[in-house]
């Protein structure tokens, strides 16, 4: 099935927000097999709306809106769009109810255009809203789906999953499965040059790349009669990949980096420490934000100047002098000085130049070091220290996020070697 997304409002023209609700859409349809070829973004505006559905109409199955279904009156969405299939609006009881009981929660009056939001096309499917005042909808008319689901993201994102794909995997008697295929160290181009024969033969289950800042992943798709079946056609193409890649893919169906790492550090009960500089706490960051990290995050300190790392790390000053404090030597000694003031099982640090091509403030190239490198070290206790030099690029945002990348596989690669007990 061939599926269209029409964004409505004018904020998103003028680029005062960005449309990441299509975004979100268009990758958990493409998980279902759905695909998605035209995004449409239009203005709180009734004949411009009107139109993109009309249009909508002539090359999809489903028509998704998003967006237009508050309370103020640049919210016209579902008056619009029902008027499109010659259907009336008329008032959703329980979804009344339930918007007279929220504003009596909050000791306020449920004015007429708060009760607005509970008129719906007739004979619709109703999506209740978790997160907000506003129900979304689906109905089907001449052949077409159509589907209105809120603009705020959070409210889209809870329809979405309770709601929405529900009723759209309802029109299919198969069962799709997804599998991700994670790597990191490899770009996208570079995986479809090895498998583009694969992906452009493979049917059932299809293969296709994406890429995201700094990764890439591969979605395994396969459509089957029963989830166990779809999930068993797509594990011979796994295992190819994995006997393929063995270097670059950190995981399969997992969520990312951090939550490969997470889990691996939480298998083996064990402990890290984080001693960072140019990545300013990214890494703590993005382990902290999984559930659970404080069981294996003992902590961690942003040492951005020489000082800090001497004074908090015990770096020596006079290996800063020798070598730099973007080297090998000062990762090592950074890595080490926060798994000896921790206790924790590893210490991890990393050290780079990632603000481009200014030179900082005690030049770079008397050590051999330009714009863009990057040193990672990992002390693991009782045992040795590595480093690893990576290139990370010019660009802070994106040399940091490099950067952070490569600490983490370096951990993991090193939790994926050991035999732990």
């Amino acid at each position: 099935m061939i599926a269209e997304i029409i964004a409505v409002g004018t904020e998103l023209l003028l680029g005062a927000t960005a449309n990441t609700d299509a975004q979100y859409i268009s990758r958990e349809l493409a998980a279902m097999g759905i695909f998605v070829y035209h995004h449409a973004v239009v203005g709180d505006n009734e004949q411009r709306l009107a139109g993109a559905v009309e249009l909508a109409k002539t090359r999809a199955d489903i028509i998704i809106t998003t967006g237009g279904l508050g309370p103020t009156y640049d919210d016209m969405t579902k008056g619009a769009v029902a008027a499109c299939f010659g259907l009336r609006l008329e008032p959703h009881r329980p979804s009344l109810d339930r918007i007279r009981e929220y504003f009596s929660k909050l000791g306020r009056v449920c004015t007429p255009n708060n009760e607005q939001q509970a008129w719906l096309p007739e004979g619709c499917v109703v999506f209740d809203n978790s997160c907000g005042t506003a129900p979304g909808c689906a109905f089907e008319s001449g052949g077409k789906h159509v589907i209105m689901l809120p603009g705020p993201p959070k409210e889209l994102t809870a329809m979405l999953k309770t709601g929405a794909l529900p009723y759209l995997a309802g029109l299919s008697d198969d069962v799709l499965v997804s599998r991700f295929v994670r790597f990191f160290g490899i770009g996208e181009s570079a995986i479809e040059n090895e498998l583009r024969e694969m992906m452009e033969s493979a049917v059932n289950p299809t293969v296709a790349p994406y890429a995201t800042d700094g990764e890439a992943y591969l979605r395994v798709t396969a459509r089957a009669g029963t989830r166990d079946e779809a999930f068993e056609m797509t594990r011979p193409v796994v295992d190819k990949l994995l006997s393929m890649f063995p270097q670059f893919i950190y995981g399969v169906d997992v969520d990312s980096l951090e939550s490969a790492v997470s889990g691996r550090l939480r298998e083996r009960g064990k402990t890290l420490a984080l001693a960072e500089s140019c990545t300013g706490g990214l890494i703590a960051k993005r382990l902290t934000d999984i559930e659970g990290a404080s069981g294996i995050i003992w902590g961690g300190v942003v040492v951005y100047t020489n000082s800090a790392k001497t004074e908090l790390l015990g770096v020596p000053e006079a290996l800063l002098r020798d070598h730099g404090a973007v080297s090998g030597p000062a990762a090592a000694a950074m890595a080490e000085g926060i798994l000896a003031r921790s206790g924790a099982d590893y210490g991890l640090s990393v050290t780079g130049w990632c603000g481009g091509g200014q030179v900082p403030c005690r030049a770079m190239t008397e050590f051999q070091t330009s714009a863009g490198d990057a040193y990672i070290a990992l002390a693991v206790k009782g045992g040795e220290t590595s480093v690893k030099k990576v290139f990370v690029g010019h660009g802070r945002e994106r040399g940091r996020t490099l950067a952070a990348g490569h600490a983490l596989k370096l951990l993991l690669d090193e939790l994926k070697s050991k035999n732990y007990a």
